[in-house]
């Protein structure tokens, strides 16, 4: 009996931390189901990548029944460019030279015998669809936020609710399944955000959703159903496949990572083994955010006060920035050197998958969101910009694993010292912090059921794979 040819899938990741991590466990799952998986971005974050995982570029790796592959593309910038830091000329520059990098792969693959069949990106780079296309493959869109965003992009892109304008800029919007207040939408879609030109691009990825055949989302059925079968059925089919990097098909390659920066696990771990069960404190606010630094002087002191032991993330800001890095108050190092460890990179999945974890404090991006909702961690919210202010509103509203903390930006609120110290005290002892752990454990649970073999993840992978070999590999003409 023949065997079946491999299925040759590329994906294609913006190169910022948050979109590259999720894609990346994506790319190791449908490898491991038998794909042969070409992952690209550019070849900058590639240096990274290579230097702090061990990576070689075009080599060979097998997962599963499959494997994996990583190619880099030039984006023709010097390091110092300022398009760097013009969020939307540097998408535009990604396009310029994204474009033909990945059209002429296509066609060299095809030549080769081994036809691309699907073209898989996350947001911000929608002109994958449209290279798709160009050369009739089918493409597909991984939605690295959370289907109530998407669900809430969706309805402002094709005007079915009224959401803030400059005339009602503080009215609720009534989405399906839930009403948000103006400071709980996805505050790039406020009329007074200083982040437009985000939700611009991301509406530019709504627009192309007819040019994708399915959309894979970074949730699970359980926990999201509502809004997963309302998109669904109004516009694009969902296939809720997470939490991707808890996937257990991928556990045996836990070594091919996505990170920028070199973190001192082995400290780290060995550290936490140190403390008792559910002792700890971990804050981490992203790769992105950054806080003003009287805020991070407040947190300091919330954490002296309190006596709770920590584990501090506190990242440089990105080089592009021009942001001069936070100093923690004199004698602040001293006199927590017995119970805080403070560090500029983590392992976050280890960290929050110990048991000395008992809460974070998070930005409430959604990947750290799905990674604490996976691993039964109860969070502190506090959100910066964007699906940050939705996300809050959900773990704490909805998912009921979160204490409200921090505020969006734009409410431009300080969250004192003793605001600090009262939320972590709740959330690490008495009856709020109880509750908090009982609907974390449910969300635990159910994720673990999703990503197990005949679960509900599980099962929208193995029919996306089934819905490649459907659309079946094209030929494309030599040019």
């Amino acid at each position: 009996m023949r065997s079946e040819a491999p299925i040759h899938v590329l994906l294609i990741s913006y190169p910022a931390q948050g979109h590259i991590n999720p894609l990346l466990s994506l790319a190791k799952c449908v490898a491991a189901k038998g794909a042969s998986v070409i992952f690209i971005t550019t070849e900058r974050a590639g240096k990274d990548i290579r230097t702090v995982n061990n990576i070689i570029e075009k080599s060979f790796t097998p997962i599963g029944d499959g494997s994996l592959t990583f190619e880099f593309f030039d984006d023709c910038l010097e390091d110092d460019d300022p398009i760097r830091g013009d969020i939307t000329g540097y998408i535009a520059q990604l396009k310029l030279v994204g474009k033909p990098f990945v059209s002429q792969m296509i066609k060299n693959h095809a030549e080769s015998n081994k036809p691309i069949s699907c073209l898989i990106n996350n947001p911000f780079l929608p002109w994958v669809c449209d290279v798709a296309d160009e050369h009739g493959i089918p493409s597909v869109l991984l939605w690295v936020q959370s289907t109530a965003v998407l669900t809430a992009y969706y309805n402002y892109f094709h005007k079915l609710v009224r959401f803030p304008s400059n005339e009602e800029p503080y009215i609720d919007v009534q989405l399906p399944f839930v009403v948000l207040k103006h400071n709980e939408i996805p505050d790039f879609l406020h009329p007074f955000s200083t982040f437009l030109s985000f939700g611009t691009l991301v509406l530019e990825q709504i627009k192309n959703l007819s040019k994708v055949f399915c959309v894979l989302v970074e949730t699970y059925e359980e926990l999201e159903h509502d809004f997963i079968d309302y998109i669904s059925n109004k516009s694009i089919l969902i296939r809720p496949i997470g939490p991707l990097f808890n996937n257990p098909n991928i556990k045996g390659a836990n070594n091919i990572r996505g990170d920028f920066v070199k973190s001192d696990d082995c400290n780290i771990i060995e550290w936490l083994n140190s403390k008792t069960k559910g002792s700890v404190v971990y804050i981490s606010f992203g790769t992105v955010v950054y806080l003003p630094q009287e805020q991070v002087n407040e947190i300091a002191y919330g954490l002296l006060d309190s006596q709770v032991s920590f584990l501090w993330v506190l990242k440089p800001p990105v080089k592009e920035a021009g942001l001069e890095p936070h100093s923690l108050p004199d004698g602040f190092l001293e006199e927590t050197s017995e119970r805080g460890k403070v560090v500029k990179w983590s392992p976050q999945e280890q960290v929050l998958a110990h048991p000395s974890v008992a809460c974070f404090i998070t930005h409430c991006g959604w990947n750290s969101s799905m990674e604490a909702l996976s691993l039964g961690v109860p969070m502190l919210t506090f959100p910066a910009w964007g699906d940050q202010v939705t996300n809050a509103k959900f773990l704490v509203d909805v998912f009921g694993v979160g204490i409200r903390l921090g505020y969006s930006h734009a409410e431009n609120k300080l969250v004192t010292r003793d605001e600090v110290k009262k939320c972590l005290l709740e959330a690490m002892a008495g009856e709020k912090a109880e509750e908090l752990k009982k609907n974390a454990i449910k969300w635990k649970k159910a994720a673990e059921d999703a990503v197990a073999i005949g679960g509900s993840s599980d099962l929208h992978l193995d029919a996306f794979m089934q819905d490649i070999k459907k659309c079946g590999t094209v030929n494309i003409q030599k040019t």
